[in-house]
């Protein structure tokens, strides 16, 4: 019997050395992407936000996400300025990399390599100076509507996973409040409301004499084939018919992108087609990082092209927090990974509430946030032309007593500027809210509209 148990403990470790080797070896792609999702989350809030790496990854990572998260282990090399998440700490490593103005990249199968030349591509930082005694935007100043602060700090209203609230009215911030932890110069995550800076910074290029919203033959790995016939319009309008799977909490197409792949557009771009342009509507974060490398191949000079959101749009309307994230080949992820503080995000929405213009010059062509906002017939008035909502929660612009110009920029995990120029409205809403928790941030919105004179 003796001799029975030993065989059987020998076999039983064994056996585990065996699955232990296999997840360091062949760990499941599930894990990687996991693990790449961890470092990610956590460098771009350590370097760019200033926050505890345990904080991030228990409250960003762990809290909202995947139970498999709860295994990931994180380790910051700040003098590398990098992160490598492990799940349970030693299988299927992930690694992101921090530059300074160009945030985090998950780098993987020698990609360290590949970003190591955008170093070279750094420019100076935004050297403007917002006074504090000069009202917002041009300066610090709130010029505070006391029944609307008074909604903003009603935790109902704000609701869970609230870590800033900012309101525009007349082009002043008239109302704002933050989470502990968080404040006015902290960056924050918008998610897909990157998209809408993508189409922004689109429409600069179309004013530049660059790009052209009906143009076609649009990506090499296109020519010959029924893609060719995919026109700029309809990548913004999410209506190219390329295939793509935007489902998320497994490895998809879209977690995959995010997560694993160092080319991102280049994943996009091999994708066939899956209906006739212009007559689907399929949301698709792929396409608004082909965007990116669309408007980016605008340039000869890479360089030239990576300073261009800074130089174009940031520097201009004083977004100093601003930062969009490159993945390994150096293409924005125009789809999801913008930073910057809720002042700032409010800043970019004050530009759409001027209709492209600010301080009196035009920086987008005229009638181009009209077409951002304009519905989609493929999309059943849902979504705008240019990488804009028309409808959020199942409120539409034009029903209760939101002005039919309303629109939205929306984000995962409970981000959403709503835009309302006839009432020269803005109101951003950042924070961490899972869609399980049914917030509604429309009760918020429709609180605000009610207060004003």
């Amino acid at each position: 019997m003796q001799g029975l148990l030993k065989t059987l403990g020998g076999l039983a470790m064994a056996a585990l050395a065996s699955f232990f080797g296999w997840l360091v070896l062949f760990p499941p792609e599930l894990l990687t992407l996991g693990d790449g999702y961890a470092a990610k989350i956590v460098c771009s809030n350590v370097f760019l936000a200033g926050r505890d790496p345990q904080d991030v990854l228990a409250d960003d990572v762990q809290a909202p996400g995947h139970p498999l998260l709860k295994l990931v282990r994180v380790s910051v090399d700040r003098e590398e300025q990098s992160v490598t998440a492990r799940m349970m700490g030693f299988a299927a490593p992930g690694r992101a990399v921090y530059r300074p103005r160009r945030g985090c990249t998950n780098v993987s199968g020698g990609s360290a390599e590949a970003i190591a030349g955008l170093r070279e591509a750094e420019r100076a930082a935004i050297s403007v100076v917002h006074k504090p005694n000069v009202s917002w935007p041009e300066g610090d100043k709130a010029d505070t509507d006391p029944a609307i602060q008074k909604l903003v700090e009603n935790p109902a209203l704000a609701g869970p996973g609230m870590r800033a609230i900012v309101v525009i009215r007349d082009g002043r911030l008239v109302a704002e409040t933050y989470a502990p932890g968080f404040d006015r110069n902290t960056p924050l995550l918008g998610w897909s409301m990157t998209k809408s800076v993508t189409a922004a910074i689109i429409g600069r290029r179309i004013a530049d004499g660059r790009m052209d919203l009906t143009r076609a033959n649009l990506v090499p790995e296109w020519n010959g084939d029924d893609r060719a016939r995919i026109k700029l319009t309809d990548l913004l309008a999410m209506q190219s018919g390329v295939t793509f799977n935007e489902d998320y909490g497994d490895v998809t197409d879209v977690t995959r992108m995010l997560f694993l792949e160092n080319d991102m557009a280049g994943f996009v771009a091999a994708k066939p087609l899956g209906a006739d342009p212009g007559t689907k509507f399929a949301y698709s974060s792929g396409t608004s990082n082909l965007l990116s490398r669309l408007w980016m191949q605008t340039f000869a000079d890479p360089a030239e092209a990576l300073a261009y959101p800074h130089e174009a749009l940031f520097a201009p309307l004083g977004m100093t927090s601003a930062v969009m994230e490159t993945d390994a080949s150096g293409t924005f992820v125009g789809s999801s990974y913008m930073y910057a503080s809720a002042r700032d995000w409010a800043r970019f929405a004050e530009f759409l509430l001027q209709d492209g213009s600010w301080k009196g010059r035009r920086l987008l062509p005229e009638g181009y946030v009209t077409f951002m906002r304009t519905p989609t017939a493929a999309s059943g008035g849902d979504y705008g032309g240019g990488q804009v909502w028309l409808q959020e929660n199942g409120i539409r612009a034009g029903t209760a007593n939101f002005p039919s110009d309303t629109f939205w920029m929306l984000g995962h995990d409970g981000q959403a500027i709503m835009i309302a120029p006839s009432l020269r409205l803005a109101v951003v809403r950042l924070g961490l809210t899972p869609s399980r928790l049914r917030y509604d941030v429309q009760k918020l919105n429709a609180k605000i509209i009610d207060s004003l004179d």
